[in-house]
């Protein structure tokens, strides 16, 4: 028997079980994209997390495309004991080597599930702080103040001290005033700059007062909340508005003192 005859009597034999098995992988993906936009319309319905969601999600797919996959590899003939076998001791070695990975996956699942913190919330940990716009069971993403990027691993996370501001921050402004000052007439020009500011939130409700008597000025603090969204602009505004005004009413900003050492 030559080469040629050798490969028809193959062709003949098992041609058609690997067509077939082509077509049970190919039927397999369809139908696991089938079931993942299936499960991502229900799911959708639901109370549930867009991180929680998305594992759903990818869950019902690996499971439809692996169960079609063993239906394939039987049709071809391939004893599918051992192969569990195999993948069984593989899975092994592979987590092994793979040890960060699934350490990010098991915290991630933890923080998907207890919520220390939600997508929108202002965090910091790690020395680090910023809007949280995702998290997946790899990684959380922060939006830093200056519009960059934090993508923390889940795994550094987890037993961290984190600090949760939520979805509203407290600026903290402070502002310095001549002794000859009126204090009432300084204090409610700078209430009225918060209260009729369209971002500062009337509950919590701000504080306004004198903070400190130093020298050579009288030290007005000023801490309003506002959405985490509009902290920075916020802060800047309000500056803004108190130099104006104060300008406007005469009121006097301590000129600063000068030491100089020969």
């Amino acid at each position: 028997m030559n080469a040629l005859d050798t490969v028809t009597q193959y062709a003949v034999q098992y041609g058609m079980q690997a067509v077939v098995a082509l077509g049970i992988f190919a039927a397999g993906a369809m139908a696991s994209r089938w079931a993942g936009n299936f499960a991502q319309q229900s799911l959708e319905r639901q109370t549930l997390d867009p991180p929680v969601r998305m594992l759903l999600v990818r869950i019902v797919k690996i499971v439809v495309l692996l169960f079609t996959s063993v239906i394939a590899l039987d049709t071809l003939g391939v004893p599918i004991a051992p192969l569990v076998a195999g993948i069984g001791v593989a899975g092994v070695g592979i987590g092994l080597a793979l040890q960060g990975v699934l350490s990010n996956v098991m915290a991630g699942l933890s923080i998907i599930f207890t919520k220390p913190y939600k997508v929108g919330e202002h965090i910091s940990l790690l020395g680090e702080h910023g809007d949280v716009v995702m998290v997946d069971i790899f990684s959380t993403t922060l939006k830093h103040p200056d519009c960059s990027r934090v993508i923390i691993p889940n795994r550094k996370i987890i037993g961290e001290i984190l600090h949760n501001f939520g979805t509203i921050r407290q600026i903290h402004l402070t502002v310095d005033v001549a002794y000859k000052t009126d204090l009432n007439q300084a204090l409610a020009i700078v209430q009225d700059i918060i209260t009729t500011h369209p971002h500062v939130l009337k509950d919590p409700a701000p504080s306004i007062g004198v903070s400190n008597l130093g020298h050579p000025a009288v030290t007005i603090a000023v801490e309003p909340w506002t959405p985490v969204l509009h902290y920075i602009p916020t802060h800047g505004e309000i500056n803004k508005a108190i130099i104006e005004r104060f300008r406007a009413s005469h009121i006097e900003f301590p000129t600063p003192v000068m030491t100089t050492t020969v």
